[in-house]
């Protein structure tokens, strides 16, 4: 990453707004402290010109107006999934030392709360954002790119960072397990996951997987996509009725470890034999899984040294007796074999 990534740009003040909208910046402020006394279509100018910018105005007052908190806005889409939690964990665990605190904001994979959150939070002018994934509107990308602070994107490198970038390929994860699952010989292949628009990281996961697997001539046998619910139940569901559809199938992939163990657990009822008869893999290599009959086969997705890297990069952006951080950190996770992908 080049050097004038790292370098932030000047936050944006009252005087670009009225640039923008044409009204002066008293106006403007005005239509910011949601004062009564101007006109609807003045308010509208300013609001606009405010959305265009992605300017979040100040709500730190008298003498703090030109410096940050000592906080750390961490915008995460899930509490309910256990990866995050571990998120969490890899970055209190790097700020321990450090005179910052994490606070958690929760999107549910929604890009307006997203939007939502990211205002709110950047209105009091933290010392950085740590945001899940690389794909956000083009309101809270203003927002960010304008906000001048630190900000790392975490989860995925695969694209271009606004700023910093803290993750793994879930191409390469995908085409990674791909390819050990052929390497085992299993030929008729089912995979099972979330609605790919609501995350982009199942996606790129699945786009490697199958393009893996169409080098050695090989297609997606059956698939199917589930939203809501509990995950560990959607995998029985979705795994008896891929195998009442597809009865040839000898494997299943799944986008996660939790519909992956739903999975496993009715195959085990159904006297099937794992993995001579199927085989399955999972993503993420959650803790859970360690109590299952059989070990489930994954791969790490490498949360906590995520979150820890993360915040390590913020920390070093605050304080100039740090060693810096490079601007893109890739982890490389690794196949866990487990019980129920046999190894040839």
């Amino acid at each position: 990453m080049d050097q004038d990534m790292s370098q932030q740009k000047r936050p944006l003040t009252l005087r670009d707004v009225s640039e923008v909208s044409g009204v002066s910046e008293m106006t403007v402020s005005r239509v910011l402290r949601n004062r009564g006394d101007v006109s609807a279509a003045t308010r509208e100018k300013v609001l606009n010109a405010t959305k265009t910018l992605g300017y979040v105005p100040n709500k730190i007052a008298g003498a703090l107006a030109s410096q940050r908190v000592n906080l750390v806005a961490v915008i995460i889409p899930s509490l309910s999934n256990m990866v995050f939690p571990e998120v969490m964990t890899g970055i209190s665990d790097a700020l321990d030392d450090t005179p910052l605190q994490p606070v958690v904001g929760v999107t549910n994979y929604l890009p307006e709360r997203e939007e939502k959150v990211l205002y709110e939070m950047l209105s009091w002018r933290p010392s950085g954002v740590i945001i899940a994934g690389l794909e956000q509107s083009e309101t809270s990308r203003a927002m960010l790119i304008n906000s001048g602070i630190p900000v790392v994107q975490i989860m995925d490198i695969d694209g271009e960072p606004i700023d910093a970038m803290v993750g793994i390929s879930h191409r390469r994860a995908g085409r990674k397990m791909a390819e050990a699952i052929l390497k085992s010989g299993y030929q008729n292949i089912g995979f099972m996951g979330t609605q790919m628009p609501l995350d982009h990281r199942a996606r790129k996961r699945f786009e490697g997987f199958t393009q893996a697997l169409g080098k050695q001539g090989v297609e997606i046998m059956d698939q199917e996509f589930y939203t809501g619910g509990s995950a560990l139940a959607k995998g029985r569901e979705m795994t008896a009725a891929m195998m009442e559809r597809s009865p040839e199938l000898d494997f299943m992939y799944y986008s996660n470890d939790m519909i992956g163990a739903g999975g496993l657990l009715h195959l085990r009822e159904q006297g099937i034999s794992v993995p001579g008869q199927m085989g399955l893999a999972g993503f993420n290599k959650v803790e859970l899984i360690d109590g299952l009959p059989q070990r489930l086969a994954t791969m790490d997705s490498c949360r906590f040294e995520i979150g820890q890297m993360a915040a390590k990069i913020i920390a070093s952006r605050n304080d100039p007796t740090l060693e810096p951080m490079s601007n893109v950190i890739e982890l490389s996770p690794k196949i866990a074999y487990g019980d129920t992908l046999r190894r040839k």
